[in-house]
Parts: C-alpha cells; structure tokens; sequence
C-alpha cells in the first residue's frame, strides 16, 4: 500500500489550500483514512478523518475551516483548507488504518499506512 500526498505550499493567513493523498495498492472495500500534521519537535496531531460511511471527525483547532473528502471513483482522498492561520504551518501526513470498520479515529496507532507528507506554510 503506497500513499502520495500532493497539493501543499505557501499561502498568506486567511488563504486556502487543497491537500491530496492517492492511494495504491489498498483493496478493501472499506477504508478509514485520516490526515495529520507534524509540527517541528511534536507529536503527530490527527486532524481529519473519514471513513467508508464517510463519517467525519476533526480536531478542535480545525472544525469549521477543514473538510476531509473522497473521489467517489478513485481511491483520492482530499483535505480541503480554508481560512489558514499561521499555527497550521506543519507537515501534513495522510494515513490508511489496516482496521477499515472500526470508528473514525484521531489516535496515529489507529493507522498502519503513511505517505511521506506535504508541507504547508501559512504566512502572517
């Protein structure tokens, strides 16, 4: 299973951005995927997840300005970031879960499959 994230860069406060992780390699029909973010130093933050219901789950410091989606045909997930502010800059890492259906999880043990990450950049 392979996962490529794309879409990241530099953007002023308030500004908006598009993440994109394609997925290979992964054929179950049931999926629970998330997006997370590295901040220098820390911990890897869970702030997005869906799962194959397409149920959704956001960490407080995103809710109402990130929307976490899925191409209906292809295995693309998106994370669509609006109104950014500086403390978003990090890495942002997409992640697939070997454990499809179970809840839609924030927690990093939940997840088996990593891309390498996209860095976003907010400037104030």
């Amino acid at each position: 299973v392979q996962l490529v994230e794309s879409g990241g860069g530099s953007v002023q406060a308030g500004g908006s951005l598009e993440l994109s992780c394609s997925v290979s390699g992964y054929t179950d029909n049931y999926y629970r995927m998330a997006w997370f973010r590295q901040f220098p130093g820390k911990e890897r933050e869970g702030v997005a997840t869906i799962d194959t219901n397409r149920a959704t789950r956001y960490a407080d410091s995103v809710l109402g300005r990130f929307t976490i989606s899925k191409d209906n045909e292809k295995t693309i997930f998106h994370l669509q970031m609006n109104s950014l502010k500086p403390e978003d800059t990090a890495m942002y890492i997409c992640a697939l879960s070997n454990w499809p259906r179970y809840a839609p999880s924030l927690d990093s043990e939940d997840f088996h499959y990593w891309g390498r990450g996209t860095q976003v950049t907010v400037s104030s």
